[in-house]
């Protein structure tokens, strides 16, 4: 039989999960995978149904997305300290960083930066992009809207996708982009 937490987790997430949560959910997967991929063959991985605990106490104790993220920054900042006790705290806490980013000034810089980068980005397709700042830009770093588009993490490209092809009106697109960026920053 399935654990009674397991099962509350995995009631959570198929059923009462919005958009913004499957997101999360979806980027914690994307994480554990790389961890996995990373860290598989160390014989030393933290042990899953003691952090689904951990993680499901978490959700249910918490009172939103910026809980769950400081929830889940905790836990890793755990695991590296455990399983990586050798690393310096400089060190210990760039890996944390990278894996999950923090409230400090970078991630503020990073969700600035695709801000403005959003910005253009809408504004050229749009033709409202003063021709200009075109040319600049493209002076600066050649085809920009392309390397734009490909440094748009996944869940930004969907949101500018459904903009301009007219799904929702721009007062929708810039809260859903200010909740996408929110909710974790870039990738």
């Amino acid at each position: 039989m399935a654990d009674p937490e397991l099962v509350q987790v995995m009631d959570y997430i198929l059923n009462r999960c919005d958009e913004k949560s499957i997101e999360a959910v979806a980027a914690a997967v994307v994480r554990r995978r790389r961890d996995l991929a990373l860290f598989g063959g160390m014989g030393k991985l933290p042990d899953p149904k003691k952090l689904a605990r951990d993680f499901s106490a978490q959700i249910y104790g918490g009172s939103g997305i910026k809980d769950l993220k400081n929830a889940v920054r905790s836990m890793a900042e755990r695991i590296i300290r455990q399983e990586a006790p050798e690393l310096s705290g400089g060190e210990a806490a760039e890996l944390l960083d990278a894996w999950i980013p923090g409230q400090g000034t970078g991630e503020a810089l990073k969700r600035d930066l695709l801000t403005a980068m959003v910005g253009q980005f809408i504004s050229f397709s749009l033709g409202r992009m003063d021709e200009k700042d075109d040319q600049e830009l493209r002076a600066e770093m050649g085809a920009w809207p392309d390397r734009y588009w490909k440094s748009f993490p996944p869940g930004v490209r969907r949101i500018i996708t459904g903009f301009l092809k007219g799904e929702m009106t721009e007062g929708e697109f810039n809260a859903k982009i200010g909740a996408v960026l929110d909710l974790d920053g870039p990738e």
